[in-house]
């Protein structure tokens, strides 16, 4: 029989009649709720996703300090168009990194994303010549992609939030 998912800001009641007297915490595996222990991978997937808004931000910062001092610029609106762009997807990677690290199921399509974004960047500089930078970029995104994609990554992250049950 299925059960409604749960919402992570209720707690656990202990164990649902339907299931035949099985709790939640008897199922075996980590589902993201209080008290389960968060892989190592939820850890690394966070921490390469953090770093690559550290990264972000700190091109948006150089960006800026480019635009203030006077870089010559197609259009200045263009350009200030870009420094937000690049602010904003930063501040979305520190909420990716971490609601994941909180166990958020939506976090994980999102960290997917970012990672193949991150490689469609990563090749082409590295097979371009610049191959430590490219290389910086490539191996984090293939941990993240690998780990994304195990069990218990996957039954961590499975919190749904704002839901409340159907039935």
């Amino acid at each position: 029989m299925s059960r409604p998912p749960e919402n992570p800001a209720q707690p656990d009641h202990g164990p649902d009649p339907s299931d035949g007297a099985i709790g939640r915490s008897d199922r075996g595996g980590s589902s993201g709720a209080a008290g389960s222990a968060r892989p190592p991978g939820v850890v690394v997937i966070s921490v390469v996703v953090l770093l690559e808004a550290l990264a972000l931000l700190g091109a948006a910062a150089w960006y800026a300090f480019e635009l203030i001092s006077g870089a010559p610029v197609l259009t200045f609106w263009g350009a200030v168009f870009t420094l937000g762009l690049l602010l904003v997807f930063a501040a979305w990677l520190f909420a990716v990194g971490h609601f994941l690290f909180r166990g958020y199921r939506w976090t994980r399509a999102a960290a997917l994303v970012a990672q193949l974004f991150v490689l469609t960047i990563g090749f082409p500089t590295m097979t371009g010549g610049l191959v430590l930078p490219g290389l910086a970029m490539i191996v984090p995104a293939l941990a993240a992609l690998v780990f994304l994609f195990t069990k218990d990554v996957i039954a961590y992250a499975s919190k749904v939030g704002g839901s409340t049950a159907a039935l």
